[in-house]
């Protein structure tokens, strides 16, 4: 014979038992009255843990673990607007300056090796070619290095010098800008013709990193440089290159080579909703 002790254990147990059945009853039948799950629908054991295999990579595992870094990133966002929006005259659309820095902060976190300068190089071609529209920020110590000044767009882009560009391409021959995010690489010797004269400057190649929104850039030649069609007063069309004041270029232009970033921003609805940077 089992002694009271023993039999008051196997009690328990089958009473814990019969419990468990019970209730895993209830809860099916309330799963199917319930009808089929939605397609993507995710359950949670509230009495069990489900014990997880999540590798870096995995989408479960991007989901269940935040990024470490945005709130760092956000609030980075935060001090550079604070520090710099006074400083900015004009903006086509509330979100300009903010993509631009968040974009910065962005790609700065994923690719610190290719930041190597400080400085940021924003335009908003949602304002017209009259209207001063670029500026240089440096983004260590939040201050102007220059701005605004006139910056030329992509005779593609619009259908006079004096118009706000409202067509982007990253098609060659296009002669449109591109807007995005784009790494400043190496100075050269530029030449350019124009009113058909030749003329030489300071260039600046560009690497787009915005996808397929600007990643033709070299090979379409979009750089930055100075040109003879861009004064303090206007800017004229370019082959879809940030082109500004020769004497200016002359000055902005090697602060910004070999890691600086540039950013080209317009409120076109497409590229906003689909930049890879602009989520930040």
């Amino acid at each position: 014979m089992k002694s009271p002790k023993l039999r008051g254990v196997a009690q328990a147990t089958l009473a814990a038992a019969t419990a468990l059945v019970f209730l895993s009853g209830i809860a099916y039948s309330r799963i199917a009255e319930a009808g089929p799950a939605p397609r993507n629908a995710v359950y949670t054991a509230v009495s069990m843990p489900v014990a997880t295999d999540f590798r870096a990579g995995d989408p479960a595992s991007d989901a269940v673990t935040a990024d470490p870094h945005a709130s760092t990133r956000a609030a980075s966002t935060e001090r550079a607007l604070g520090a710099l929006s006074s400083a900015v005259r004009q903006l086509s659309h509330p979100q300009a300056l903010r993509d631009a820095f968040v974009s910065y902060f962005a790609f700065s976190d994923a690719h610190p090796e290719k930041v190597r300068k400080p400085y940021l190089y924003f335009v908003d071609y949602g304002l017209p070619s009259t209207t001063p529209r670029g500026y240089v920020f440096d983004m260590s110590s939040l201050e102007v290095v220059d701005g605004p000044f006139t910056v030329a767009h992509g005779r593609g882009s619009a259908p006079n010098a004096e118009g706000v560009p409202t067509r982007f391409s990253n098609t060659p021959g296009a002669a449109t800008t591109s807007l995005g995010l784009y790494v400043a690489q190496e100075l050269y010797p530029f030449r350019g013709k124009a009113g058909g004269r030749a003329y030489r400057s300071i260039g600046l190649r560009l690497a787009g990193v915005s996808s397929k929104f600007n990643d033709n850039a070299r090979m379409r030649g979009v750089v930055a440089h100075g040109a003879p069609y861009v004064t303090e007063s206007r800017a004229g069309r370019s082959e879809g290159c940030p082109a500004m004041e020769p004497e200016r270029a002359e000055e902005l232009l090697p602060k910004l080579s070999n890691g600086g970033l540039v950013f080209l921003f317009a409120p076109d609805s497409g590229w906003m909703a689909n930049d890879p940077w602009l989520r930040g």
